[in-house]
């Protein structure tokens, strides 16, 4: 089992390796985002990253999902109404993943 300092570091060289694969600036915005609000929806998202960059909505979903899944910064809860799914960072990540952010 890893302690809290090894996941961290792992989680450095995950945010590092996603970044280094960013050829538009679309995913260092997508984390910026993140990291000024925290708690966002698929839909928000779009919108927000539709104002600077061409992406389909379904491309957004894909992004989330694997920065939820495989970086494993995010956590994700159902809406009041349960019909959206809010994403947000988790506190414990939210200096490495500003950090990885700025020095890229």
């Amino acid at each position: 089992m890893l302690s809290p300092g090894e996941i961290k570091k792992e989680i450095e060289e995950r945010l590092k390796a996603y970044l280094s694969r960013d050829k538009s600036g679309i995913r260092k915005e997508l984390l910026t985002l993140f990291i000024r609000i925290r708690s966002l929806t698929i839909s928000e998202i779009h919108a927000r990253l539709n104002e600077r960059f061409s992406i389909s909505i379904k491309a957004v979903a894909s992004m989330v999902g694997i920065i939820a899944s495989r970086i494993g910064i995010l956590h994700v809860r159902r809406n009041a109404e349960g019909t959206n799914s809010v994403y947000e960072v988790k506190e414990q990540y939210l200096d490495v993943m500003t950090r990885i952010v700025a020095a890229s």
